[in-house]
């Protein structure tokens, strides 16, 4: 429904009536692009409504960005942004409703009371950081931080307008003189390489940000927005009256390089004293006794007793927080040669038990959960810094390699003969012996922003949308090109599969472009546009399958199997819309897990739902299966099976949880089926094994 209002003397003198249901009470305040609405509900709930110019509706253009924006803003809502509440991007004026936060905006604040506290200064840093990572882990870069889109809530800041005062948020823009964007909170690489811009500008801007708020001007000072642009990408910030104890992390902050700023992580280890912690064991639900692995029992006590504390804190203060993160989609499961094993559906031999449960913490100190492979016959893992080479037999550490990033989305893999750590972003590459994890071939390259592995050869994304194949045995440059058709590309490949997908979803979310590419040449075997906004997740007997995905709402809402071969496409819908769902194929069926642990599996060639189950998993991994399984890892440690055939839960193992409970991941690491057994991975840097076939015996 169009905002519904008054007439006046010109269109944006209008004060909207109504945007959808939500009555608009007054003008908060206006910008470039649209006008900021205080609102409430039909049942009296405070809002906060976004309603775009008249102009700016007219704009096809604009209308897609729109819709891409409320799609960002739906993904990041959580404690420490504005939550949204309701949106229609296809109105006569596009809206977008998020709940009303009391409390300043960090530039008015400034403005008023002059610089904060050394105290308030430290809360509003870490505060900000939680924002990021939040943000950030979703896959969105919010470009725009600045004091006027920092508000200051009781409980802690909170990071809002993502993208609605600018109309174009990927590259800068000069076209009426005036910079789209702040000049004094922009990262260099916004002025010298627009289109190369990732979540480390969002850092720079942080820095920037806690200048202002402790001095009460930007880093770069100037009257002229361009002389400030000179200085952001050639001068040295200005820290004079910056807190010396923040001086140094905020000096990290302001690098000119992305590469040399911290993430969001590392800024809330140095600031741990005033970080919030998350209390995950209030959605674990009763374990069984016979779940508990005793061994280990009493090492982990102390780690529990703090987090109980927290619990009680965090119950008395404001109730429990659920954190919802999307994930990456894909099987893993992997034979020695790379290939997509067969499903583990065989019963081991009567009197026969070669195979005996470890768990192990083969790296001393470290921090996060370890993501690992499984290939050559061992383990290949990487947590923050390093990468090592395990047993697959008895957890026993066989070598372990320096790594200069914590970046890690996906294990190593092993390609061409060599394990291949494949970092998040940078620029330099390298293969390593998988007996002795020594170095065998190192590049230095362009900043890119996605490696792969498929067919023997790395693959890697730059910054520009170029893909680059290199051999992965000696490191050399096979290839190199832009996809046609894929300004942006999002690239996915399977195991076992020698092709790459590429895929563009259109501005309005009805159609996504893939290109099947051969990842030894880069030749395009095939190219095709198919309907609805599509996530591959896996490919399998000549198909690909995806997921169709409301962009707005983020929900998947259906299954979608491609056959190139014969151009035939087959949709099976799924039971309920999915929010944040990832997905797994295995012998045709595809089981979805999505938002809270709600799971469900799907025969794709008879187009029937075979059951639905409540994991009761707030935050879950992609699931893995074998045909009779399947498999995910929970935020808390947690490996559960379910019976791949009737839907019930039929395994799971103890909570493990990290020194640091606020230590929130991006994605999962999902587990690793090989030969029958199952391997994962825990917060508190546990790597552990068991037998597959026998969940119930956890």
């Amino acid at each position: 429904m169009a905002p519904q209002g008054n007439t006046g003397a010109g269109a944006e003198a209008e004060l909207p009536e109504y945007a959808g249901h939500y009555r608009l009470e007054s003008c908060l305040g206006s910008g470039g692009m649209g006008v900021v609405h205080v609102a409430r509900s039909t049942s009296g709930m405070k809002l906060a409504v976004k309603v775009v110019h008249t102009e700016f509706a007219k704009d096809p253009e604009f209308r897609g960005r729109f819709r891409q924006e409320v799609a960002a803003a739906r993904k990041v809502s959580g404690a420490f942004t504005a939550s949204v509440v309701d949106a229609d991007p296809d109105a006569e004026r596009p809206w977008m409703a998020t709940l009303f936060i009391p409390g300043p905006t960090l530039s008015d604040e400034v403005k008023r009371n002059g610089p904060l506290a050394p105290a308030e200064l430290r809360r509003l840093m870490a505060g900000l950081a939680e924002a990021l990572r939040d943000i950030h882990r979703v896959g969105v870069v919010h470009r725009d931080l600045k004091p006027s889109n920092v508000l200051l809530a009781e409980d802690g800041p909170k990071v809002i307008d993502f993208g609605i005062s600018r109309p174009k948020d990927s590259e800068l823009r000069t076209e009426t003189g005036k910079l789209i964007g702040t000049p004094p909170f922009m990262a260099p690489e916004q002025f010298r390489r627009p289109r190369e811009v990732g979540p480390a500008a969002d850092i720079f801007a942080l820095g920037s940000v806690m200048v202002h708020a402790a001095t009460g001007r930007g880093p770069f000072d100037s009257d002229s927005p361009y002389v400030v642009a000179y200085q952001v990408v050639h001068d040295e910030p200005d820290l004079t009256g910056v807190p010396a104890n923040l001086a140094p992390l905020i000096v990290r902050c302001l690098a000119k390089e992305p590469e040399d700023r911290p993430t969001p992580d590392e800024l809330m280890r140095e600031l741990r004293s005033v970080a919030a912690s998350y209390d995950t064991q209030a959605f674990i639900p009763a374990q069984r006794t016979g779940d508990a692995l005793v061994p280990e029992q009493e090492a982990e006590e102390p780690a529990r007793r703090p987090e109980r504390r927290l619990r009680r804190r965090l119950m008395l203060a404001a109730g429990a927080l659920v954190l919802v993160a999307g994930g990456v989609f894909g099987s893993v499961r992997l034979l020695d040669d790379g290939r997509p094993a067969p499903g583990d559906t065989s019963t081991p031999r009567a009197g026969v038990s070669t195979f005996r449960p470890w768990d192990a913490k083969p790296v001393a100190g470290g921090e996060g959960t370890p993501r690992c492979s499984y290939g050559a016959g061992k383990l290949y893992c990487v947590r923050a810094g390093l990468v090592y080479g395990l047993d697959p037999t008895d957890g026993r550490l066989l070598w372990k390699h320096s790594a200069d990033t914590n970046r890690w989305s996906v294990p190593p893999a092993l390609s061409g003969g060599l394990v291949l750590p494949l970092a998040d972003y940078g620029n330099r590459l390298e293969a390593l012996d998988p007996a002795t994890g020594r170095t065998r071939w190192q590049r230095k390259v362009p900043t890119y922003n996605g490696l792969w592995a498929a067919g023997g050869m790395l693959l890697v994304t730059g910054v520009d949308g170029t893909v680059t194949g290199m051999d992965s045995t000696s490191g050399d440059t096979e290839w190199s090109r832009k996809i046609p058709g894929h300004a942006t590309p999002s690239v996915s490949t399977f195991p076992g599969d020698p092709l790459l997908y590429v895929t563009s979803a259109s501005v309005d979310g009805s159609t996504t472009r893939v290109t099947a590419v051969d990842a030894a040449t880069g030749d395009v075997r095939w190219d095709e546009h198919l309907d609805s906004a599509l996530t591959p997740i896996g490919s399998e007997d000549g198909s690909v399958f995806f997921l169709a995905v409301d962009h707005v709402f983020d929900y998947a809402t259906a299954v979608v199997r491609y056959t190139p071969a014969s151009g035939t496409t087959r949709t099976v819908r799924l039971s309920v819309p999915r929010q944040n769902a990832q997905a797994t194929v295995q012998g045709g069926v595809v089981y979805v897990l999505a938002t809270v642990g709600a799971m469900e599996a799907i025969d794709v060639d008879r187009g029937r739902h075979l059951w639905h189950l409540e994991t009761s998993v707030s935050r879950g991994s992609v699931p893995v299966a074998d045909g009779s399984h399947v498999f995910l890892t929970a935020s808390d440690g947690r490996l559960l099976a379910v019976d791949a055939r009737k839907g019930i839960l039929t395994g799971q193992t103890r909570v493990r949880l990290g020194v640091d409970a606020s230590d929130v991941i991006a994605t999962l690491p999902r587990p690793v089926l090989a030969a029958h057994h199952i391997y994962a991975t825990a917060p508190d840097g546990t790597v552990f094994a068991l037998d597959a076939r026998e969940p119930s015996a956890w």
